[in-house]
């Protein structure tokens, strides 16, 4: 054999047996998200990508909630009240002074000291007074309720809705909706912050109906008036009715997440497991939401950070 020859000889030895063969591929990183048994998704993720990502989560409080019934209204327009307070003080100064001026004419006919005719005229001009402050508080009565109607601090109340220091409200349940008893209390909510209701105080039914909704009315008083209602303004509410209290739980706002037109939360079923679970949010609460079904007391819930797990979710299911 030539030298060439056992130099290619040698070569072709020394070549690796798999030199034409392609190259493995890559292990792929699994998967965060995965489907369980039922079809629904659970994102693993460690506790230092829970760490970086700023996860927090909180157990679910036990939460009771009264019976409650929707209800609508606006904020009132109180110039027709001020006008009539202003005509009862008038009317009642004026009835004061005449019935002052009579008994003192009483007391100097009794004396022989004043005319028949000035004690009639006299008699004649109380009555008159006394008519005009019947007359005022009746029409106060039917335009406002008794409510305010026998309210002992009438100008102080008028001065403080003017100067929207307080607001007065009327809400009215929807025409066909039964009522199993007065509303014994009330939360308002405007359309501008509509998960954080307001606390107000009932004062009782409004005495007209209103044209539109044909429901039964309420007033209610606002106050201190943080919000700044102003008249006009349309808010909604919910009238406490009396019953026993519903058990649920009190959700924290940032666990609630919004996609494709639902509510979620995502549930912590394991120390490095979560589950994207659909809730219903049956009422706002001062602290969050009330829950009635879906969760349960001491259920561990993604607090802050629910975004970011929506996004790593869907970036998992579009790799798949």
């Amino acid at each position: 054999m030539s030298g060439y020859a056992a130099e290619e000889a040698t070569k072709t030895s020394a070549e690796p047996a798999n030199a034409g063969a392609p190259a493995e591929k890559k292990s792929e990183p699994e998967s965060r998200v995965k489907k369980g048994p039922n079809g629904e998704i659970i994102v693993t993720l460690d506790a230092a990508t829970q760490k970086t990502m700023g996860l927090q989560t909180a157990a679910l409080a036990k939460a009771g909630l009264n019976p409650e019934l929707k209800a609508y209204g606006r904020v009132l327009d109180i110039s027709p009240l001020a006008t009539l307070v202003a005509d009862l003080t008038t009317a009642q100064a004026a009835n004061d002074a005449s019935q002052a001026e009579l008994r003192r004419l009483k007391a100097l006919a009794a004396q022989n000291n004043a005319s028949e005719r000035a004690l009639q005229a006299a008699e004649a001009a109380a009555v008159r007074d006394q008519t005009q402050v019947d007359s005022t508080r009746l029409r106060l009565l039917a335009n406002w309720g008794s409510s305010i109607a026998g309210r002992k601090d009438l100008p102080d109340f008028v001065q403080s809705l003017g100067s929207l220091a307080s607001a007065l409200v009327e809400l009215d349940v929807p025409a066909g909706q039964p009522l199993t008893g007065l509303p014994t209390g009330a939360r308002l909510l405007t359309l501008s912050d509509p998960a954080n209701p307001l606390a107000a105080q009932l004062l009782g039914p409004a005495p007209t109906i209103d044209p539109q909704l044909q429901g039964r009315g309420f007033l209610l008083l606002v106050s201190p008036n943080a919000a700044k209602l102003a008249p006009g303004a349309a808010v909604s509410g919910f009238l406490t009715l009396p019953g026993e209290p519903q058990s649920g739980v009190l959700l924290p706002r940032g666990a609630v997440l919004r996609f494709n037109s639902q509510t979620w939360v995502y549930l912590q079923t394991g120390e490095e497991t979560f589950q994207r679970t659909e809730v219903r949010l049956e009422a706002p609460l001062a602290e969050g939401w009330f829950v009635r079904e879906g969760l349960k007391p001491q259920d561990r819930v993604v607090t802050v950070g629910a975004q970011q797990m929506l996004s790593e979710e869907l970036k998992g299911q579009a790799g798949e």
